[in-house]
């Protein structure tokens, strides 16, 4: 018989749902993907079918069985993460009431902007230490309440997307620590908070939160029918993990080690994040960002986002591409890529700024405005903005995403926060966060500190210490990009209205 030697990490992404299978001291061994899909709504709704993510997450975990040999017998424990925020919603039998609102979703925009104003979200941020915003499931069910209340009157079980595919795996209602306590709850205790609920209008709907659960104390059996949908055997253990974000930094290393550390995940977005004892969280006074709870007792990230990172050097990589084809040259993004880090040695800091705002939903990250916009000033600046709004800047900067293979962005970032920076070679660092908590929940290590100095610390690249020139220099514009970004709203609010007037009518589209 084949020894229970592997465990596999679910993380079922936006794009993306993968199943991972690591071995017990955390090689990745194996992966199986299935792209994801959802739908756009004219009235700024995105939604995704509940049926089709579970059946996509269950084909996801088949495709390992043809890369590893005996799978279901060498599977000691399984456990799923996924994207955060939006609205599952589940009624009698277990079946979906509707489609899942995404974190994508716009339509709860009027809804924060009430809430936002009123008297009890001060005490609402002091307790989760989040922001509020659109995508966010308390403030969802908000607007539902108040305009489509029939969708909760025949809900039994408000969940996020790994807790609707962890209901399938193990037919448990819950839900975890860390999307609990930043969206109903307190950070400070995990648990749910009556005044949080009752800051978003939402007492009257208590009992639809599921019982919340720690995934690296508590596992429930897979069932038989999932054990028929993905193949491994019923009665296999299954760990309900924290929301991917976390999940992807805890196997990127934002916790383990010594001194001040952060961790970025600079890819399309930037999510910026640093693990502090929960007594130390710095709460900022534009009431943005989130408080996440890490697998770890008594340990919380701290998280501010900005909605483009990367999208603003593929833009500019776009133009460029464009621009030489229009001369009759063809250059692949790839060559184009591998062009920036010599662009950046042979560029002088400071010459040109760019506030790197170009997303079409605006900025959440540390400030909230969907009017932002672009305009020339800097990538790193807004890394340092992110940062500076969670307290004093970190003293090492752990890199993982697209931006971490090159070595001129890892300069400038680098250099922009004063940080020494090291990457991680993790491949899937969301599923490996979640397999990791599978794997102190079934003993293969005492602590999530073990696991770490095995899974991730290794994976680690040696330090790069940041340019002391270069880093003067940075010190010397921050506040000249502060004073832009923070007079930039004026800006963006008159040319979100002119926009607005030249939207066409009918049937016409951009």
């Amino acid at each position: 018989m084949a020894k229970a030697d592997l465990i596999i990490g679910i993380d079922a992404g936006t794009s993306v749902i993968k199943a991972v299978a690591f071995d017990l001291a955390g090689k990745q061994l194996a992966v199986s993907a299935i792209a994801n899909r959802y739908q756009t709504r004219a009235d700024g709704g995105v939604t995704q079918p509940l049926a089709q993510t579970w059946n996509d997450c269950a084909a996801a975990v088949r495709g390992l069985h043809d890369q590893l040999p005996d799978l279901a017998a060498r599977t000691a424990a399984l456990s799923v993460t996924a994207q955060g925020d939006g609205t599952w919603l589940v009624g009698a039998g277990n079946d979906p009431v509707g489609d899942a609102w995404l974190w994508l979703d716009a339509r709860a925009a009027p809804t924060v902007t009430r809430l936002a104003a009123g008297p009890q979200n001060p005490a609402r941020f002091a307790a989760t230490g989040t922001g509020l915003n659109t995508c966010q499931q308390g403030s969802q069910m908000a607007h539902m309440d108040a305009h489509a209340p029939e969708l909760l009157n025949r809900t039994e079980v408000a969940l996020h997307c790994k807790d609707w595919l962890y209901l399938n795996l193990t037919g448990v209602r819950a839900t975890d620590p860390s999307e609990a306590s930043f969206t109903f709850g307190n950070f400070r205790d995990r648990a749910y908070d009556a005044s949080v609920i009752d800051a978003l209008g939402l007492t009257h709907r208590r009992a639809l939160l599921p019982e919340i659960i720690d995934g690296t104390q508590v596992t429930h059996p897979l069932t038989a029918d999932a054990a028929t949908a993905t193949g491994l055997r019923a009665g296999t253990p299954v760990s309900l993990g924290f929301v991917d974000m976390v999940m992807t930094a805890l196997g990127a290393g934002v916790y383990g080690g010594t001194g001040d550390i952060a961790c970025s995940t600079v890819g399309s977005t930037g999510v910026h994040m640093r693990a502090v004892p929960w007594q130390d969280v710095h709460l900022n006074q534009e009431s943005t960002g989130y408080v996440i709870c890490l697998p770890v007792p008594g340990i919380v990230t701290q998280v501010q986002t900005n909605m483009a990172a990367t999208l603003n050097v593929d833009w500019v990589l776009s133009l460029a591409t464009d621009a030489l084809r229009d001369f009759g040259q063809t250059v692949t993004h790839r060559e184009m890529v591998a062009r920036v880090d010599g662009w950046l040695a042979a560029s002088k800091p400071g010459q040109i700024g760019y506030l790197p705002y170009i997303s079409e939903a605006g900025e959440r990250g540390p400030f909230v405005n969907a009017d932002a916009r672009a305009g020339f000033f800097g990538l790193g600046m807004a890394m340092r903005d992110c940062y500076a709004a969670m307290g004093p800047l970190p003293q090492e900067l752990r890199l993982t995403g697209g931006a971490a293979r090159s070595r001129g962005l890892r300069s400038i970032l680098g250099a922009a926060i004063r940080a020494k920076v090291r990457t991680s070679a993790r491949e899937e660092a969301g599923a490996a966060g979640a397999a990791m908590m599978a794997a102190v929940a079934i003993g293969a290590y005492p602590n999530m500190d073990a696991c770490i100095a095995e899974w991730v610390t290794p994976l680690l690249s040696p330090a790069e210490d940041p340019d002391p020139q270069l880093s003067a220099t940075y010190d010397r514009l921050f506040p000249a990009f502060l004073t832009a970004r923070t007079s930039s709203p004026p800006v963006w609010q008159a040319l979100a209205r002119a926009r607005a007037a030249d939207i066409p009518t009918g049937d016409q589209h951009d």
